[in-house]
């Protein structure tokens, strides 16, 4: 499915009013999983309060022990200190890299801005080198700016 083909059930999920922020955040990470093939694993990262730290909000894919992430560190928590989308084609070239899975091999984090401050991120691996154009970046601005809305 095209990218803006998903654009009006993301907006959907958004304008759910039976459903909670955090089962919006998730439907919205199933929905990302289940119709772009090379989005393996799709969750949500979120500052934690005034700590310098990214805590795991809703996600689909395997399991992950990094439940909380410095600022820095990683992917994510580098993310968290540039405010800038980061993109890793191979993760095994990316020296300050968080090992979640051997089958992850490249990653994309983009930035969740409320009234300008970075709250938390949109972070997806993929089994794929290499998956992640500009176009991925520009439909996950999309995403997280439809997210920023419930919050």
């Amino acid at each position: 499915m095209k990218f803006q083909e998903l654009e009006p059930k993301v907006k959907a999920i958004v304008a759910n009013t039976h459903s909670s922020r955090d089962e919006k955040l998730k439907n919205i990470c199933q929905l990302l999983q289940d119709h772009i093939e090379y989005y393996n694993w799709v969750g949500f990262y979120f500052r934690n309060g005034d700590k310098e730290e990214l805590v795991l909000g809703p996600y689909v894919g395997a399991e992950t022990d990094h439940t909380v992430i410095p600022f820095g560190k990683g992917i994510c928590g580098q993310v968290a200190v540039s405010n800038q989308n980061f993109v890793v084609p191979d993760v095994k070239a990316q020296d300050n890299y968080i090992a979640c899975s051997l089958t992850v091999k490249s990653e994309i984090v983009v930035p969740l801005f409320v009234n300008g401050v970075n709250i938390g991120q949109i972070d997806i691996d993929s089994h794929v080198l290499d998956p992640f154009t500009a176009a991925d970046e520009r439909f996950l601005e999309f995403v997280n700016q439809e997210v920023a809305q419930l919050f």
